[in-house]
This record gives structure tokens, C-alpha cells and sequence, in this order.
């Protein structure tokens, strides 16, 4: 039976991997691929937990949700804008766990957990920000402040007329006053539900206008990837074919399961179905397939001398009989390609996608650094983003250590 501490260990892994998702997060990153064997015998923390519960008391994260953690352009980010997702994700996982979790672990997952969804936070106000920097050009704060106060007013209808609509379905409720206790429950409001609402859809505007989402790709460019990556292409020999099968393990005798295959063959020989006879008769685990094998290498066979009949016969023409340990089988070749390097007109469409998912990413990858370059951001945590300065908060209460959680 698993320790108590192995159990919290555990624990931790799962919080952090909740709150660091695809994120990159420092040296935190790997906690969820790490070993719980690597800590000492005596029942302390692995080395990767220890070293993220000396982390977080050493992030002095605040406890007020009015402290601003972050800054993005002309936007603030409180604690209170992530704190109440915070708080439920670990509310969720602590009742899931049954057992009492120490403070040092659970200060751990709250810093950790905040930074992910603080980095989150930062790029939708990035992208936001730069959507309505990009409506206005280079006019004065006025101009800025009407821009966005008439894009927020749409947003927000939208978010009345859309999304509200499917919350209250969602949670089976008819009023806002309703909704919003509902969505409390959960670490949210409604008020944070209309400010992400809000955030993702000007953000959603600005990728739009920055990233184009279906770019063209010349024949030119398909020629040179296929000429510069030849060898991504080349296949070996495969085949497709039906076959029916009598296993020697379910018949008393080697003439008896001979006696059946010669039935199924003659059947199929003077116009009987070939796969309708394999779906009734044949013993082969694609019988109920009719015994239809679909595109199969030369060489994955574990019959060897299937895997040389099939890739030798003639096409569109029954096999003899062919006999090998596990029984007996007849087999009709459908398809063969030879082992080479496919056709540019085989490959032509895949290679196109595949440039203009490149083409997307470059695009995706200037606009993200185009933004970082229009939108200053000052962060508690100022290592998780590129560019981002150290914000200096003023004297506010914070979480020096895991008993004051």
C-alpha cells in the first residue's frame, strides 16, 4: 500500500500538471514526466517537488484579490482575476484526494497554478491590447479610450445575446442573478465570464487580422519540398488482397481442413463471392471482414511464405493453395505498389497542406512577437514571458511561506 507521503507526492504532480498544461513554465516543466523514486529514502520530497516548494515561498504571492499581479499595456491583471480559478481547481482535486495535504504542498500548487493561468491571462490582454492599438494607429489616448469602449460595448452584446444564452442552458437557469451564483461555485462570475468573453474575442480579431489562415502555396514550392525531402516519401512494397484461411488447431486432421479449403475455393472459383464465402467459412482473423486485408508492407507478415506468395502473384487471380505452420489459405491479390519513392501527384496535396501549416506558424510566430514588441507587460512573475519586466508591487500581504497560507 502506498505511503501517506508517496500519496501527497502524487498529489503535487497532479496539481502542477493541471496548472502547467502545454505551458512552459521554467524548470517546473517536467515535474509530471520526473519520478517519485528519486527522492530519499527518509520520506522527503523528490528533488524536482522540493525544489518547487522552495519556489513558491520564495514567489511572495499575494493574498488580496485587489493586488494587481500584472500589467499589460494599459490593462491591469489582479490576483482576483485568476484566484477564484485557482481556488476551485484545487478545492476539486483536494476533494478527489480524501486525505489531508500539507500547507508547504498546497502553497506550492497555488503559486504554480497562478502562474499558468497568470500567463494565459497576460497573452489574451496582449492580444487584446493590440487589436485596439492597431484601430487606432498612432491617434492620441482619446481616440484609444472611444475605440475601445465602442469594441467592448459590441462584445459585450455579444456576450449577452451568445454566450449567456448558453450558460443559463448550461446550468438550467432562467436569471443573471441565478447564473452568477452558479458560476461562483465554479471560481468564476459573471462579471470574469463577460471580461474573457470580452478579451478572447478582440484577441480573436486581432490573430485574425494578423494571421492568414489559409495562404497560398505555389507549385514551386511543392516541387522543392518534394525534391529536398525525397526521402520522406519513399515506401516500401505493400499490398492489398482477400484470403480465406482453415487453421490446422480447429480441425482433427490435416486432410479435414484441407477437404474444407477446396470446398471454399471451388465455391469461389465457379462464382461464388469471395468475401461473402471468408465472412461464413474462413478461420482468419479477417474473416469478418471478408477476409479483405487493406494496405499491408512486404515483410509485416508473420507467415513467411503468405508474405512471399502475396508479393509474387499475379493480380486479381486465386492463389493455389498455400500451406504454411499455422494452416491452409487462399489469397487473391487486389494491389501491389514496388518499394520506391511515391509520385509527386500522389503526395502533392499533403505536401501543400504541410507548407501552409508552416506558413500559418511562421505568421502565428511574427504576430506573437509583433505584439510582444507593442505591448509592454510588467509581471510578478516576469521569467514566464519573454519580455515582460519585473513589477514592483507596493507593500501588500503576501504569502512569504507555507504557514501564513
Amino acid at each position: 500500500m502506498p505511503s501517506r507521503s508517496t500519496f501527497i507526492y502524487k498529489f503535487v504532480l497532479i496539481l502542477l500538471s493541471l496548472s502547467l498544461g502545454a505551458l512552459q513554465i521554467g524548470a517546473t516543466t517536467s515535474f509530471a514526466q520526473q519520478p517519485l523514486s528519486s527522492g530519499p529514502a527518509a520520506g522527503g520530497p523528490p528533488p524536482h517537488i522540493a525544489a518547487a516548494i522552495a519556489q513558491a515561498k520564495d514567489a511572495n504571492l499575494p493574498t488580496d484579490p485587489a493586488a494587481v499581479i500584472a500589467v499589460v499595456g494599459t490593462s491591469q491583471i489582479l490576483l482576483g482575476d485568476v484566484k477564484g480559478k485557482v481556488d476551485a481547481r484545487i478545492k476539486e482535486v483536494l476533494a478527489k484526494a480524501g486525505q489531508e495535504v500539507p500547507q508547504e504542498i498546497l502553497l506550492t500548487a497555488r503559486v504554480n497554478l497562478t502562474r499558468g493561468m497568470l500567463q494565459q491571462a497576460i497573452q489574451s490582454k496582449q492580444m487584446r491590447e493590440s487589436f485596439l492599438l492597431e484601430q487606432v494607429g498612432t491617434q492620441g489616448a482619446d481616440k484609444r479610450r472611444e475605440a475601445a469602449e465602442m469594441m467592448s460595448s459590441r462584445a459585450r452584446q455579444m456576450f449577452y445575446e451568445t454566450e449567456v444564452k448558453q450558460l443559463k442552458e448550461k446550468f438550467e437557469c432562467t436569471t443573471l442573478v441565478e447564473l452568477d451564483k452558479k458560476l461562483r461555485t465554479q471560481g468564476s462570475s459573471l462579471k470574469a465570464r463577460e471580461r474573457d468573453f470580452m478579451d478572447a474575442m478582440l484577441g480573436h480579431m486581432y490573430m485574425r487580422s494578423s494571421v492568414e489562415k489559409d495562404p497560398h502555396v505555389t507549385l514551386s514550392e511543392i516541387n522543392t519540398h518534394y525534391i529536398t525531402h525525397r526521402d520522406d516519401y519513399f515506401q516500401q512494397s505493400r499490398a492489398t488482397w482477400e484470403q480465406f484461411t482453415v487453421l490446422f488447431a480447429n480441425h482433427e486432421s490435416r486432410e479435414a481442413a484441407l477437404a474444407k479449403l477446396n470446398q471454399m475455393g471451388a465455391e469461389a472459383y465457379y462464382g461464388g463471392n469471395l468475401q461473402a464465402i471468408a465472412k461464413q467459412k474462413s478461420e482468419e482473423p479477417f474473416a469478418a471482414e471478408g477476409g479483405l486485408h487493406g494496405w499491408t508492407k512486404q515483410g509485416s507478415l508473420a507467415s513467411k511464405e503468405l508474405d512471399k506468395q502475396i508479393f509474387s502473384l499475379p493480380l486479381n487471380k486465386m492463389s493455389e493453395i498455400i500451406e504454411d505452420e499455422t494452416g491452409f489459405h487462399i489469397v487473391r491479390v487486389l494491389d501491389r505498389e514496388d518499394a520506391g519513392i511515391k509520385p509527386r501527384a500522389q503526395v502533392q496535396e499533403s505536401i501543400k497542406e504541410k507548407l501552409k501549416q508552416a506558413k500559418v506558424a511562421k505568421s502565428q510566430k511574427a504576430m506573437i512577437e509583433a505584439m510582444r514588441d507593442k505591448v509592454p507587460v510588467w509581471s510578478i512573475f516576469p521569467e514566464d514571458i519573454p519580455g515582460a519586466m519585473p513589477l514592483n508591487m507596493p507593500a501588500i500581504p503576501t504569502l512569504p511561506n507555507a504557514k501564513n497560507y
